[in-house]
């Protein structure tokens, strides 16, 4: 016969109330733990089960409470809450039950890899029930009858167990979530891939690295981020298809990236962009600008992916009424956001005006490609706009005549295909290349200017747009050309510079994080912090504390 769970029960000792030594052993004051535990309660005997069920009400644990009258009606009920991705903390079993017993329950939930707490009750005192208890990872192992006041200080025991573990467990999160961003961070500043992932193996999961497939990169004309950057993750919230997987990222004051776990086509992702930029219109009241990547196969592609989204995000000085943009030239794509000649043409100004003779052969690439590609246009439609695009080339050109010009436009019009037309320009290319390399300085000397202008301003706010009219340039041409000569965009670079003093003040000063703050233009302290973290992994207070 099966000894009682409860040692005041009515059939083990007289008594005139079951519950009176109960009430007598059992005292809190206080609720324990901050979480709500579910707990199961397996033993073929109900009263056993009610006893237990009482014992654990009067503790003030908030808990939900699950029975099982066996160990396979309580394998089945825990395998059907792991399908849901629900799960129990703390198993409280008998030993001896039929159909399977308590040994043979734990057995299969270690088999099953569902984790949780174990409780043995048995009222058997025996070594070998105990070593087995330990072999199998029970977290405690008592005795019938159970006293009150044990029963009590063996819960208090696992209860801060596991809020022990849920701490350290929501920490490591925490730090993997920081890793993540600051790996991206790296990653689409041009970081090498591998190094990342050597880095931070033991904080990410193998999952992650290969685990987003399309990149938006969002960017706003003024210093937008500083201001809202905890709203924007709101507002992407509610354009996501519910269980969409993705990743949100600051990347500076005006940038940000969206990537998306979806290998979907470029229709949907382009409706995608739209309702996201129509939300943030509706919210803040301004328009961003989005370029959609094409598809990204592991994260080794990232940095790359970046270069070619900035490049397509130059259209938006061309085309500031299309806010959203894509590369995915395809029958499903709308011709509106597709790259049209007006806006490679005034590319290709800005390259010979800049003399950035390896962007003019990209762009005039681009147009090419677009040509090769489409059979329907005219022959005269294709001549007459390679033809305006050689009569700039000419008015860039050192001692040539109105007789040259006129002799190769000849030859471009009486030209028998497409590629003798394309031999044409690249050799008046050639020949820009050559005229430029003897006055380079031009590029140099505006970069310069505005990298001196960061140096000096770095307090204030500062703007793409701000420092393009400095220097007569496009915003997004600038940002194009200062990446080519510094590695960087604008936009990256004032950030970088910000932080870069930001951590001098920290290693040097006893200023307060948020005057170092205020000293590096940023107003908002929170996102101050958060730039820190991504630029090099740790918050500003631990870097102050512990350094890099």
């Amino acid at each position: 016969m099966k000894r009682c769970i409860l040692s005041f029960c009515k059939s083990c000792r007289s008594t005139t109330n079951i519950y009176q030594d109960m009430l007598y052993y059992i005292y809190m004051t206080n609720t324990w733990g901050v979480n709500m535990y579910n707990i199961l309660i397996v033993d073929d005997e109900k009263i056993e089960r009610s006893g237990i069920i009482f014992l654990l009400k009067k503790l003030n644990i908030a808990v939900n409470i699950y029975e099982a009258a066996n160990g396979k009606a309580a394998f089945e009920l825990l395998q059907q809450m792991k399908e849901k991705q629900e799960r129990i903390d703390i198993l409280l079993t008998d030993v001896k039950m039929p159909f399977m017993d308590g040994i043979e329950l734990i057995n299969a939930v270690k088999e099953a890899d569902i984790q949780m707490k174990t409780i043995i009750f048995s009222g058997y005192n025996e070594f070998e029930y105990a070593k087995l208890a330990v072999r199998l990872g029970v977290s405690d192992y008592i005795l019938k009858p159970v006293n009150p006041k044990e029963f009590e200080n063996t819960m208090h025991k696992v209860i801060q167990e596991l809020e022990q573990e849920g701490l350290e467990k929501e920490q490591m999160q925490q730090r993997s979530d920081y890793m993540k961003k600051y790996i991206l961070y790296t990653l689409f500043n041009g970081g090498n891939p591998d190094d990342m992932k050597e880095k931070a193996q033991k904080l990410v999961s193998e999952e992650f690295w290969n685990r987003f497939h399309r990149i938006m990169l969002i960017e706003f004309d003024s210093d937008f981020f500083g201001k809202e950057v905890q709203d924007f993750s709101k507002e992407i919230m509610k354009v996501l298809e519910s269980g969409e997987q993705y990743q949100y990222l600051n990347l500076n004051p005006q940038q940000a990236v969206l990537l998306l776990n979806s290998t979907e086509q470029y229709g949907n992702l382009l409706k995608l962009a739209e309702k996201l930029h129509n939300v943030i219109y509706d919210s803040f009241g301004c328009h961003c600008h989005i370029a959609i990547s094409g598809e990204v196969v592991d994260y080794s592609q990232l940095p790359k992916t970046m270069d070619l989204l900035e490049q397509l995000m130059e259209n938006k000085f061309y085309q500031p009424e299309i806010y959203v943009y894509t590369d995915g030239v395809s029958e499903e794509t709308p011709a509106l956001v597709q790259t049209d000649d007006d806006t490679l043409m005034k590319q290709m100004k800005q390259d010979i005006k800049m003399k950035d003779i390896s962007s003019l052969r990209e762009h005039f690439d681009r147009l090419c490609d677009k040509y090769k590609k489409k059979s329907y246009f005219s022959q005269i439609y294709v001549k007459f706009i390679f033809s305006n695009l050689l009569k700039d080339f000419y008015a860039n050109l050192p001692n040539v005549n109105d007789e040259q010009f006129n002799k190769e436009i000849d030859k471009l019009y009486t030209s028998g295909d497409f590629n003798c037309i394309m031999e044409i320009v690249k050799r008046h290319i050639d020949m820009l290349e050559e005229a430029f390399e003897q006055n380079p300085q031009l590029r140099h000397r505006e970069i310069e200017t505005v990298k001196k202008y960061i140096y000096e301003h770095y307090k204030e706010e500062l703007g793409v747009e701000q420092l393009a009219d400095m220097v007569y340039l496009a915003p997004s041409y600038l940002s194009s050309v200062f990446k080519k000569e510094t590695g960087q965009n604008l936009s990256k670079f004032i950030k970088q510079y910000r932080m870069e003093r930001a951590k001098d003040m920290l290693e040097n000063t006893n200023m307060k994080i948020v005057a170092v703050s205020e000293a590096v233009g940023y107003q908002n302290v929170s996102y101050f912090c958060q730039s820190f973290r991504e630029c090099f992994g740790v918050s500003p207070q631990r870097y102050r504390e512990n350094g890099i």
